[in-house]
């Protein structure tokens, strides 16, 4: 398992070995220990999946305390650009954002900690993500950011995405009150 740090604290790439002969391919895809040797102990409670069109934003939204979730996701079809804006007031890096291109036959895993804004545009039809959570979906604890903030900066890679009229109307980053 590779594991690739990022410049804001907590935030990891985890890529598996893939043993892979004539009859197909095997990996392991979550070890408690070696999440824990990368500074991951969280316990996963829920697991979710959703599939998108190419050219899909979903994003960027995150769970208010006490319902506030820390984040493993990859994709199990297609490829997608992952991104996460640090909204922990506290941090050197509040405000900035990484991404990660995440695909499905490299069968890597991005985790996002809690105090972060989540997104992704699916790159590929079909595009299937998977989401495990460390705590559970509480529809009054939703909260969210604009995806084109242009304080932010991100590049989303696609022009013109697929964008529901519920993220279309997020706050800013200069609007939002971090819960963080």
């Amino acid at each position: 398992m590779e594991i690739k740090k990022f410049p804001i604290e907590g935030v990891v790439e985890i890529t598996p070995r893939v043993f892979a002969d004539e009859r197909g391919a095997f990996l392991e895809t979550f070890s408690a220990r070696l999440f824990a040797e990368a500074g991951i102990t969280e316990t996963f409670v829920q697991d979710n999946k959703s599939i998108s069109k190419k050219g899909v934003l979903r994003g960027l939204h995150f769970q208010k305390p006490p319902y506030a979730q820390a984040k493993l996701v990859s994709v199990v079809v297609g490829k997608a650009l992952d991104v996460i804006v640090d909204l922990r007031k506290d941090s050197a890096t509040f405000g900035q954002h990484v991404s990660c291109l995440l695909d499905a036959e490299k069968h890597n895993q991005f985790f996002v900690p809690i105090g972060f804004a989540h997104g992704f545009v699916a790159l590929e039809e079909g595009t299937v993500f998977q989401y495990k959570c460390s705590n559970y979906y509480n529809k009054e604890s939703e909260g969210g950011l604009l995806w084109n903030d242009s304080e932010l900066g991100i590049d989303w890679g696609i022009d013109n995405p697929l964008v529901s009229e519920k993220d279309e109307i997020l706050p800013t980053l200069a609007e939002l009150e971090s819960p963080f």
